[in-house]
């Protein structure tokens, strides 16, 4: 049987897919498996395995063997500490060495790694940190402010355990059951409208091979970058456990975004296999940059929103290939493909792709699956059941999926995933606001933002700049409020609840 990693065409890639190939890439089975060895130990002689482009220009290069050694190290030192397995371990820094070390170190101890956003403000940090209850929080720096406002965590600032790394063993041997949790995920989820973590079982990499293999399209030589942050589904699934799962070197972005960094860094990493936010490829279309530089990738792939027709004709023109769509969810994985670097695919523009190996998947209604052309849920069969995704959208006569808009309140902007409820709760905190709502808006740059609608009675016209500053030192610097409208009152249904179906069509 040919393994799944040699099938290069599209049409043996859905006939031949079986679940039971994708066990066979990785050493553990269903019953014994750590996350922390198939992605980094047994790869420790293939050479690099983290290439990372910082926000001050500068760039580093770390091999597996130097990964493995400093997760070890940090296992055994979260150990001497008294971490326990199943313990959470909250981490806080920017994509480098130590970010990825403490990551598998946590995993390999058996304990369950919390990757957070560096850019959340305390109340932000505050929700994740209640729903998560970790042992220990581990940051850059700042440690005393942290303790302050979490007295009951213990808080680790990265300088301060320096000593401890050094001195602790760079070998640990990992003992964990496939189905032991290893990561949770936070993002704003559908199933409620708070952040909600989803639990990742060890077990979740042999899944993740759908992504990595047909929806980023994988393969051994390639030279493979992904801009998403880590703390974020895109940025740690398939910027960096796919890859690595792979022995695939991690590509990643340390620092406040700037696209031509970005730019330098696919051409200094001389990269083959680029997968980003639509926002990512409007920002290089928009620097100019991109028509100077030696850049030409063989794959392109992007995920989290749909891609504006005007970036699609740019990113096809520029660099000789087309985009790739790929499309799913946090708790199902990806389930539509655009099967970047696969013969025999048409990449259709504007479309999502189509059903990926191993999934049935469908547009249905309250009835079932609808026919060709009708707007329904997009759902995937899951358990003997159709698992809707709480995205609308359609399907032509050749298969293909397309996007129709989110079937809630969460709001997706430049691949960032908020939650609407999460804003308004910020906004309301202000002792000047009497009400709040927030919706998502079309954006050309970002797909959409947060817009909230304000009553406030009694304040100037300074008072919405004011309300986004406070937003952002309360939720984090991304998540905030780009466009506010001070309003009278706001829109109500019979019940008296915000009626935010007609803010969306006032705004559209």
């Amino acid at each position: 049987m040919t393994s799944v990693l040699d099938i290069r065409r599209y049409p043996e890639a859905r006939e031949q897919f079986r679940w039971d190939a994708l066990w066979e890439l990785f050493d553990g089975d269903r019953e014994r498996l750590n996350l922390a060895h198939e992605c980094v130990d047994r790869h420790r002689d293939r050479g690099t395995a983290l290439r990372i482009q910082f926000a001050d220009g500068h760039r580093e290069e770390h091999t597996f063997a130097a990964l493995a050694d400093w997760s070890a190290r940090f296992a055994n030192v979260l150990e001497e500490g008294g971490v326990e397995r199943g313990d959470r371990v909250a981490i806080m820094l920017e994509p480098s060495l130590a970010f990825y070390g403490a990551v598998f170190g946590t995993v390999k101890r058996g304990a369950v790694a919390v990757p957070l956003f560096t850019l959340f403000g305390p109340d932000g940090l505050a929700l994740r940190v209640d729903d998560c209850r970790p042992r220990l929080l581990l940051v850059e720096h700042d440690a005393e402010r942290w303790r302050a406002r979490f007295p009951d965590v213990t808080v680790w600032a990265l300088d301060a355990v320096a000593d401890r790394l050094r001195d602790a063993s760079p070998r640990y041997a990992p003992a964990t059951a496939s189905d032991d949790l290893a990561l949770f995920q936070y993002t704003s989820g559908t199933t409620r409208a708070l952040p909600e973590a989803v639990r990742h079982s060890h077990r979740a990499v042999v899944t993740l091979m759908v992504a990595a293999l047909y929806g980023v399209g994988l393969h051994r030589g390639d030279r493979y970058f992904c801009p998403s942050s880590p703390a974020w589904g895109h940025g740690l699934w398939h910027g960096t456990i796919a890859p690595l799962a792979l022995g695939i070197a991690v590509g990643s972005y340390s620092g406040r975004f700037r696209a031509d960094r970005l730019v330098d860094a696919l051409h200094a990493f001389d990269i083959s296999n680029l997968a980003a936010a639509p926002t990512v490829y409007r920002m290089i279309r928009e620097s100019g940059l991109a028509d100077d530089r030696r850049f030409r990738p063989a794959k392109l792939s992007f995920t989290g929103e749909p891609m504006d027709g005007k970036t699609w004709e740019f990113v096809e023109r520029t660099f000789g290939v087309p985009p790739c769509s790929m499309y799913g969810s946090t708790e199902v994985g990806v389930i539509i493909a655009s099967y970047p670097g696969f013969e025999g695919f048409e990449v259709r523009r504007g479309a999502l792709g189509k059903a990926a190996p191993g999934w049935e998947v469908a547009v249905v209604d309250d009835t079932g699956p609808v026919p060709a052309g009708q707007l329904g849920e997009i759902a995937v069969r899951r358990r003997g059941e159709w698992f809707r995704v709480k995205d609308r959208g359609r399907i032509d006569a050749d298969g293909y999926f397309f996007h129709a808009g989110r079937s809630d309140d969460v709001i997706i902007s430049a691949g960032w995933t908020m939650s609407a409820v999460e804003i308004e709760q910020a906004l309301l905190a202000h002792p000047d606001v009497r009400e709040a709502a927030v919706i998502g808006v079309a954006d050309p740059l970002r797909g959409q933002i947060p817009k909230a609608c304000v009553v406030a009675p009694g304040t100037g016209p300074g008072f919405a700049r004011e309300l986004q500053e406070f937003v952002k030192t309360r939720l984090g610097k991304h998540e905030y409020p780009r466009a506010i409208e001070l309003v009278d009152e706001l829109p109500k249904t019979p019940a008296g609840k915000i009626d935010r179906k007609t803010l969306r069509e006032r705004a559209s």
